[in-house]
């Protein structure tokens, strides 16, 4: 058997599978779209992690959840007539073919930004008031910041060099400062908001993902902060009743090992 063969064979497997299960089993028989969504979400994010941590079997595992996903919604679609996994299949498909004219039309690009700026005129002329309205509201602040700039710089609404960014980011930086100094709350969040959008543009330039960027960041602190909590426990101390001079030490051993 060739290797299209075997994938639509286990995507058969698949659909079958759905089927028995929305039919004799009484938890998947109550799902509903609004039921699934948030369980949705949880497996994008186990996703997520799974790739940050290269665990490419725990990928593999995480893959396949949201491709369940697809295909409970597409088989609740079904029941209403309203689509079903045929209808979700060729409408990406229809929309790929639709969105790379440079691949199956006439279009000529020189480079992966050309592409997106053609991406985003598409969309456009499908009928979108805004370039924006494909960002979900929903999305955690991180991520939406880095949406909305990838967006806009896709019809030409960006800086031309990382050397202006970052003079951004410091402006950014010296007003948030100046506020701090006058103690305004409000005026704080607000300016220091405006630090975080201008870094993660930066980052955008220089092709960081700021999403991920943190979430490193976030696992290194923790795997760090529970080496510190392993040798406190080790020499039965409280860390509350420790020096921070006697934490730091502990500390530096967790950065050297991660090293």
């Amino acid at each position: 058997m060739n290797t299209r063969e075997h994938q639509l064979k286990a995507f058969d497997r698949l659909l079958t599978i759905m089927d028995e299960l929305r039919a004799q089993c009484p938890w998947d028989k109550k799902q509903t779209m609004e039921t699934l969504r948030h369980l949705t979400i949880e497996e994008t994010y186990e996703l997520g992690d799974a790739i940050l941590d290269n665990d490419l079997e725990e990928v593999k595992k995480e893959l396949g959840d949201v491709l369940l996903h697809i295909v409970f919604y597409s088989k609740i679609g079904s029941e209403t007539n309203d689509f079903d996994i045929a209808d979700v299949c060729n409408s990406i498909c229809d929309k790929l073919i639709h969105r790379h004219p440079h691949i199956y039309g006439d279009v000529k690009v020189e480079n992966e930004e050309d592409v997106k700026r053609n991406w985003e005129n598409l969309k456009l002329k499908e009928g979108k008031k805004s370039v924006l309205e494909g960002v979900p509201k929903s999305l955690p602040a991180l991520v939406k910041a880095n949406r909305i700039q990838e967006k806009v710089a896709g019809v030409g609404f960006d800086w031309e060099q990382p050397e202006q960014v970052w003079e951004k980011v410091q402006e950014e930086l010296n007003e948030f400062k100046t506020e701090v100094e006058l103690g305004d709350k409000n005026a704080m969040e607000s300016e220091f908001g405006d630090v975080l959008f201008s870094m993660v543009n930066y980052a955008r330039f220089l092709k960081i993902n700021p999403e991920n960027a943190l979430e490193r960041t976030n696992k290194k602190f923790s795997k760090r902060f529970q080496y510190l909590e392993e040798k406190a426990k080790a020499i039965n101390k409280s860390l509350k009743d420790m020096t921070l001079a006697e934490m730091d030490v502990f500390w530096e051993e967790a950065k050297k090992s991660d090293a």
